[in-house]
C-alpha cells in the first residue's frame, strides 16, 4: 500500500509515456516567484538589449567602433534573451524539456554560441579601450570601424562554427556515451561534454579572460598615471592641444571604467559556471541540479546587465532611451540630435 502511494507520488514530464524523465514541480507560491524572476531576466534581455542595439544604429553621433562593438554585444544578449531564456525559464521551473529533441539541439548551441559571442566581443571591446586610454591621440586612427567591423565577424564566426561543431555533431558525447544513455530520457534536454572538450572550453574562457584582466590593469594603471600628471600641471598655463588631449583621456577613461564594470560583472557571472563545468566533467557530473540551475541562470542573468550598466553610467544612453520611448526618433532629423549635450 505503501508502494502504491509513492508511485503514485511520482509525477513524469510525459504521462503514460515509456522511458519519460520524472518531473520534480514546486507548490504554486514558488512556482509563481521563479516564473516572474526568470521571466523578468529574458524580458530585461530582450528589451533592454533591443534599445541599446536601436539607441547605436540610430542615432549617427553613436557610430563609434567601440559602439559598434556594444552593439553587436547587445545583439548577442538579445538573441539569448528570444531563443533561449524563455525556453531555459520554463525547463527551469518545470524540470522538463517540452519543445522537442531538435529544437533542444539547438538550444544548446544558441546557448553556447550567443554566450561565446558575449565573451569575444568584451575582449575586444578591453582591446579597443586599452588603445583608447594608453594612446587618445592616435586611436582613432588604430581602430578605426573596419577594425572594429573584423573583429564583430570574427567573434561571431569563431563562436558559431565552435559550438555547432560541438553539439550539433554530438562530438561532445564522444566517449560517455554509456553516460550519456544513462542520463537521456523523454522531456529531458542535456548536453554533457567529455572532458577533452570541457577542457576546450575552459581555455576558451581562460585565455580571453586573462588578456582582459592583464588589459584593464593596464588601463587602470596609465589612468592612475594621467590623473597625476593632469594634478601636477592644473597650475600652470597650459596650451590648447594639452588640454584636449586632456579631455580626450578623461572621456576615454570613463569609457574604460564603465566598460570594465560590464567585464567584471560578465567574469562574476561566467566564473562559477565554467569552473563547475570543468568539476563535472571530471567528477561523473556531481551537481545536483538545483545548483546547476543557479549557476546558468547566473550566466543568463549577465545578459540582461549590461544594458542596465550603460543606463547608469552613460547620460548619452539614458537621453537615448527618452528619445526612443517617447517616439521622438521618428522624426526625420532625429538621427541628428546631440546626445552629448546638457
Amino acid at each position: 500500500m505503501a508502494n502504491n502511494s509513492q508511485a503514485e507520488a511520482v509525477e513524469l514530464c510525459y504521462e503514460h509515456v515509456n522511458g519519460s524523465c520524472v518531473k520534480t514541480p514546486y507548490s504554486p507560491g514558488p512556482r509563481a516567484i521563479l516564473y516572474a524572476f526568470l521571466g523578468l531576466g529574458s524580458v530585461l534581455a530582450v528589451f533592454g538589449n533591443l534599445l541599446v542595439i536601436t539607441a547605436i544604429l540610430h542615432f549617427k553621433q553613436l557610430h563609434t567602433p567601440t559602439n559598434f562593438l556594444i552593439a553587436s554585444l547587445a545583439c548577442a544578449d538579445f538573441l539569448v534573451g528570444v531563443t533561449v531564456m524563455p525556453f531555459s525559464t520554463v525547463r527551469s521551473v518545470e524540470s522538463c524539456w517540452y519543445f522537442g529533441e531538435t529544437y533542444c539541439k539547438f538550444h544548446t548551441c544558441f546557448d553556447t554560441s550567443f554566450c561565446f559571442a558575449s565573451l569575444l566581443h568584451v575582449c575586444c571591446i578591453s582591446i579597443d579601450r586599452y588603445i583608447a586610454v594608453t594612446d587618445p591621440l592616435t586611436y582613432p586612427t588604430k581602430f578605426t570601424v573596419s577594425v572594429s567591423g573584423i573583429c564583430i565577424v570574427l567573434s561571431w564566426f569563431f563562436s558559431v562554427t565552435y559550438s555547432f561543431s560541438v553539439f550539433y555533431t554530438g562530438a561532445n558525447e564522444e566517449g560517455i556515451e554509456e553516460l550519456v544513455v544513462a542520463l537521456t530520457c523523454i522531456g529531458g534536454c542535456q548536453a554533457p561534454l567529455n572532458q577533452n572538450w570541457v577542457l576546450l572550453c575552459f581555455l576558451l574562457f581562460f585565455i580571453p579572460t586573462v588578456a582582459m584582466v592583464i588589459l584593464y590593469g593596464k588601463i587602470f594603471l596609465v589612468a592612475k598615471h594621467q590623473a597625476r600628471k593632469i594634478e601636477s600641471t592644473a597650475s600652470h598655463a597650459q596650451s590648447s592641444s594639452e588640454s584636449y588631449k586632456e579631455r580626450v583621456a578623461k572621456r576615454e577613461r570613463k569609457a574604460a571604467k564603465t566598460l570594465g564594470i560590464a567585464m567584471a560583472a560578465f567574469l562574476a557571472s561566467w566564473l562559477p559556471y565554467i569552473i563547475d563545468a570543468v568539476i563535472d566533467a571530471y567528477m561523473n557530473f556531481i551537481t545536483p541540479p538545483y545548483v546547476y540551475e543557479i549557476l546558468v541562470w547566473c550566466v543568463y542573468y549577465n545578459s540582461a546587465m549590461n544594458p542596465l550598466i550603460y543606463a547608469f553610467f552613460y547620460p548619452w544612453f539614458r537621453k537615448a532611451i527618452k528619445l526612443i520611448v517617447s517616439g521622438k526618433v521618428f522624426r526625420s532629423d532625429s538621427s541628428t540630435i546631440n546626445l552629448f549635450s546638457e
